[in-house]
């Protein structure tokens, strides 16, 4: 029976050891390294990608936001046409009454999952459509796809060149830029493709829009 008892306590202490071992090397050492090479080696990454302004951090690279100016009586956001408007953000459902993640909400972000023939999507898209093409002065025949669809993720934070080079005519008239200055200022932002080939040219629209706010203030 005393041998049973030691045979007992011996096998606790040890995988109490145990415990206490692997909690130090991985509840503690691991992270602590993990986190020191992370901010050594790639201290934007590890951060959330931040991208800040005058000092003050305005949003994540990786993260799409929208440019409002308020609702309005419907609770509908009014975007802002100062700024280069993101694509549209659908979502896997929110506690909204329409079900839709309209305001990049992180906690609602997926596809919608609504199929080509589903007419709630056709509809969205053509009433999109007809919004772009009506607010920036072009033919719907113009209007690019990323305009009018959202991202799997629906925080997708760039959109197509085409679709940036769109608004900047009318981006240019609300800022009182020239508008072959704010094109340019597009052009200067277009990211090619990752290595080379994977995925399409793309725009970030809130890095873009730091540099328009920038521009903006420097010509007051």
């Amino acid at each position: 029976m005393n041998n049973s008892v030691r045979n007992t306590a011996r096998l606790l202490t040890a995988g109490l050891r145990a415990l206490l071992v692997l909690t130090v090397v991985c509840g503690v050492l691991y992270p602590l390294v993990v986190t020191g090479v992370a901010q050594a080696a790639f201290p934007g990454k590890a951060n959330g990608s931040e991208i800040t302004s005058h000092g003050k951090s305005v949003g994540s690279a990786l993260l799409g936001q929208r440019y409002d100016k308020g609702t309005d009586k419907k609770g509908n956001p009014i975007p802002d046409l100062r700024y280069f408007q993101p694509r549209p953000s659908a979502g896997l459902g929110s506690n909204r009454t329409n079900g839709v993640n309209t305001q990049y909400d992180l906690q609602v972000s997926g596809a919608s999952n609504q199929g080509a023939t589903n007419t709630d999507l056709i509809n969205a898209v053509k009433e999109r459509k007809h919004w772009v093409a009506t607010t920036y002065g072009v033919p719907e025949s113009q209007v690019p796809a990323d305009a009018v669809t959202s991202s799997g993720s629906g925080l997708d934070p760039d959109i197509s060149p085409a679709y940036a080079l769109l608004q900047a005519n009318r981006v240019a008239k609300e800022n009182h830029l020239p508008a072959d200055r704010v094109q340019r200022l597009v052009q200067d932002h277009i990211q090619g493709r990752q290595l080379g080939f994977m995925g399409e040219p793309r725009v970030n629209v809130l890095e873009l829009n730091v540099a328009l706010r920038d521009l903006a203030q420097n010509r007051r």
